[in-house]
């Protein structure tokens, strides 16, 4: 199965080159060191910054430079700094054409919770919502069961949620799977060494195989 960055350098694969992308707090940052070379990429961090470059190497580090989440970065030639205000009114204005976010939860139907587990401590819902519901295509970056092994791709979400019928592809440990616009997760590829069956026992929800599902190509 895939690490954390496993994950990120398969998500990078669906970066395409002219693309604004906003990422998201935890496995969707390592996305940045990923991108392919020589392909015209802007990554957004809602604290106000287009222009985010890889994370920086130990001894390098920027402590004015960090990203949404309080994470020291690098920028890139070009980048630019502002304020919040101007950051959501890009990101709700539409110009953001791919968000990857983390989520502790994903329905069937693309509902996303990603950012309370009650009666646990947390710093608030932070740009998700406005990232949600303004995007024009969003992938989330997950492991496929939690600590207990259980699947974190459901029917329903029970925890509270950040959107409603707005994800369309998850990349997990195990898997790359499709939200279909009529429900159901529709399995693309699996992981190295992982089986079909695997993913199946692994996945609450409606999950869809159809003939040989290939393994992900992470070269």
């Amino acid at each position: 199965m895939l690490d954390k960055n496993g994950i990120a350098k398969r998500i990078a694969r669906e970066v395409k080159d002219g693309y604004y992308v906003n990422l998201g707090i935890g496995i969707p940052t390592l996305v940045a060191n990923y991108i392919p070379a020589g392909m015209n990429v802007v990554l957004q961090s809602e604290n106000g910054l287009l222009g985010m470059g890889p994370f920086p190497f130990e001894g390098e580090e920027d402590p004015d430079l960090i990203n949404a989440g309080k994470q020291t970065i690098t920028t890139v030639p070009g980048s630019v700094f502002f304020d919040s205000a101007m950051s959501f009114g890009m990101i709700r204005a539409g110009k953001v054409d791919l968000t990857i976010l983390g989520a502790m939860e994903v329905s069937e139907t693309g509902d996303i919770a990603n950012w309370k587990i009650p009666g646990k401590m947390v710093k608030g819902m932070g740009g998700a919502m406005d990232l949600v519901a303004a995007a024009r295509n969003i992938i989330v970056a997950m492991q496929h069961v939690n600590k207990a092994g259980e699947s974190k791709l459901l029917p329903q979400c029970s925890l509270p949620l950040t959107g409603i019928r707005c994800v369309k592809k998850i990349v997990t440990e195990l898997a790359v799977v499709e939200v279909l616009p009529q429900g159901g997760f529709k399995l693309l590829e699996r992981a190295p060494g992982i089986s079909t069956q695997q993913v199946i026992n692994a996945t609450a929800g409606k999950l869809i195989v159809e003939g040989d599902i290939p393994e992900m190509n992470l070269n």
